[in-house]
């Protein structure tokens, strides 16, 4: 690691050309490649602002920074600075799963210290760290008697966009969560906005707003105040201010990937570096991996959650998936619908599930010895329905219960709806609010570190949106946080077929996404029909990334289908090296990563309803070398509106770093290809 303090410069001279309020420069910074500039302003009145240009030209314009508190005057205005520093730092750390092995963390920290003097001189630190892809600052409280506790109604952090902008976003606070359907708009019309949030300005440029290392925090929402300025709105409390702080704390990072194009975004690693490493210790005991279930049967309406006749979750339909994964390579078998009490009203309420007895006709011990003759794990599943009282008085017992039978990943799962999640308030009575509420981030947190205590793997559905803390908590390996592709059975409407090329770009910049993939019938329930060709059903293991990745479809769907099949029982789910090749939000996506455990590249590309041919230059490859490429393509009639949405063509042919590749996608269609070492 190299780090070099340099002098802190305060600037004094007159900013012309900005909102009225704001003065003076008092303390700036650049990135490590000049490429974005940050500068952090004050007006007459002592108002806190910043502003960032890249390459010379503002794209976020002055923004006020601070907060509305319950318990004391506001900090807001009568600021003036203490001090400022910079610090430049240039390290590489090593993930120790991911989409990429090896993370560098290049950039430049300025710290800018401010005190209001008509206001018992209270004191605050704002953090920048610039980066030539973004930008990532957070306020930092110190210890001080003026202010032992804050109590924070609000931020009024802005995020002025200078340029007409395009949003690609999802409503906060709505019924479905982070599961809405993601919407396009002029950026001046969006309403109160989950995080990422990405735009296009009108000159190209990509900017995508987010949070990092949201820990005992309110996640941040954005609403627009004016224009194409948008304020951050913390996720409200169920019984008063949105955060309460005691001592010292730091806020999470509020985060803007700013890149030329869709693809820049991606291939940002700023909200990881913004995390602290590891704190696990030893983590070689995470296996990413691929796994069936016993899931979408239900989703199919052929089988039931709950007891009775269709009950699917039983012991021999269970041996029947431990015997299809192991004949496949499949580390895993999911199993939803094991445990006691989906016979309530789960999805409003929880309290009368058991995260410890199975239902009479699920042998679970029988099983996961079964499963271990086989070289299979069993994949545990807690359902809450919401109520995190009931779920943590049994979380501990549940751990242990699977840990005791080599279970050692769970998908839990927390349906409600929006503002229903239970808590238990500071009162020990029962409340009702968001899930990403300071409350609901803790409980989501809690639920991952005691899962470490027994080195249990996390992946969350219904979460709270990932803020890039499988840094320094690996066993949080995935969330769902956005439709899945459970939305093609039964979703009114279902999953649109431009959702994966506008997921890449929007969800995906946040983390992992457990999307099910791999459904190669292309039906729902009731014959719903997806929104996809097969080849696109194989692209979407390289293109959304999970490293706990399912292969969706029932047995007999992959028996149906070999040829299709031996790529999802190829791809791996750890890379060393990811590449963006091309890509615009909601239209198409190209990607290819490369195997962490071979000298294999993966490549897999989507587009939306439109046919495309889309250009693949074979630089990725290792110069010097001869792959044999294994094609899995949309055959010339593909069409994802009719039967042709089944034409699959495999192919081989021979090819080296100096080649390049068309690849014709069909509408709603796509193309996965591996690559591997000629022998």
């Amino acid at each position: 690691m190299h780090v070099r303090r340099i002098a802190a410069i305060v600037a004094v001279s007159m900013t012309l050309g900005l909102n009225s309020w704001a003065q003076q420069v008092i303390a700036s910074a650049a990135s490590p490649g000049k490429v974005l500039d940050v500068e952090v302003q004050v007006d007459g009145g002592g108002k806190l602002g910043y502003a960032i240009k890249r390459h010379g030209k503002e794209v976020i314009g002055l923004s006020r920074l601070g907060f509305n508190l319950a318990n004391a005057p506001k900090l807001d205005g009568g600021f003036s600075l203490l001090g400022q520093s910079a610090t430049d730092v240039d390290a590489t750390w090593e993930q120790p799963w991911g989409e990429r092995q090896f993370v560098r963390n290049h950039y430049r920290e300025l710290r800018v210290e401010v005190e209001q003097k008509n206001r018992d001189k209270r004191r605050l630190a704002i953090v920048f760290r610039i980066y030539d892809d973004g930008v990532g600052f957070r306020y930092e409280f110190p210890d001080q008697p003026q202010l032992r506790d804050a109590e924070i109604l609000d931020e009024l952090t802005e995020f002025a966009v200078t340029q007409p902008a395009t949003a690609w976003w999802i409503p906060a606070a709505e019924l479905p969560g982070l599961e809405e359907e993601i919407r396009k708009a002029p950026l001046a019309e969006i309403g109160i906005a989950n995080t990422p949030l990405t735009v296009r300005l009108v000159d190209g440029t990509h900017i995508a707003f987010h949070e990092a290392a949201l820990v005992d925090y309110a996640s941040m929402w954005l609403r627009k105040v004016d224009g194409q300025k948008l304020r951050a709105m913390l996720a409200p409390s169920s019984y008063g201010p949105a955060v309460v702080r005691h001592g010292a704390f730091n806020t999470p990072w509020r985060t803007l990937q700013i890149a030329d194009s869709a693809a820049g975004l991606y291939m940002s690693d700023l909200i990881l570096n913004l995390n602290e490493p590891n704190k696990l210790g030893d983590v070689s005991w995470l296996k990413p991996s691929k796994f069936v279930g016993v899931w979408w049967e239900m989703h199919l309406q052929q089988g039931t959650w709950n007891a009775g006749p269709k009950h699917a979750a039983n012991t021999a339909n269970t041996k029947r998936y431990i015997d299809f994964a192991a004949k496949n390579g499949f580390r895993g078998v999911l199993v939803e619908g094991w445990n006691q009490g989906w016979e309530s009203d789960w999805g409003h309420g929880g309290a009368d599930f058991s995260f410890t007895k199975p239902y009479p006709d699920f042998d679970l011990a029988g099983l996961a010895a079964y499963a271990k003759t086989k070289g299979v794990r069993l994949i545990g599943h807690h359902e809450t329905g919401g109520n995190l009282p009931a779920y943590e008085k049994q979380m501990d017992a549940a751990y242990k219960l699977y840990a005791q039978h080599g279970v050692d990943s769970i998908k839990s799962g927390y349906v409600h709806e929006a503002g229903s999640m239970q808590f238990t308030g500071r009162d020990g009575k029962v409340r009702y609010g968001h899930y990403d509420s300071q409350d609901g981030v803790n409980h989501f947190l809690k639920a991952v570190t005691e899962a470490a205590k027994y080195r249990i793997a996390i992946d969350t559905h219904e979460p709270v949106k990932d803020t890039g803390l499988r840094r320094t908590y690996p066993n949080w390996m995935s969330r769902e946080g956005a439709r899945g592709v459970e939305y093609n059975a039964w979703g009114n409407p279902p999953n649109s077929v431009d959702h994966e090329a506008k997921l890449v770009f929007t969800r995906m910049l946040s983390g992992p996404m457990d999307y099910t993939p791999g459904v190669l019938s292309l039906v729902g329930a009731d014959g719903k029909v997806f929104n996809s060709t097969q080849a696109k059903q194989l692209a979407n293991y390289v293109v959304i990334y999970s490293p706990l990745a399912m292969a969706a479809d029932l047995p007999e769907n992959y028996d149906k289908y070999p040829a299709a099949f031996k790529f999802i029982r190829d791809v791996p789910t750890d890379w060393a090296d990811t590449r963006v090749v091309n890509g615009a939000v909601g239209e198409y996506a190209t990607i290819a990563r490369k195997d962490r455990a071979s000298s294999d590249w993966y490549v897999g590309a989507v587009t939306d309803g439109q046919a495309r041919t889309l250009a693949l230059p074979l630089t990725f490859l290792d110069a010097g070398n001869t792959y044999v490429a294994e094609i899995y393509r949309d055959g010339d009639g593909a069409d994802y509106r009719n039967e042709r949405r089944f034409d699959l063509v495999t192919e081989t042919r021979t090819v080296t770093a100096r080649d390049s590749m068309q690849l014709r996608l069909a509408p709603g269609g796509g193309q996965a290809i591996r690559f591997t070492l000629q022998k």
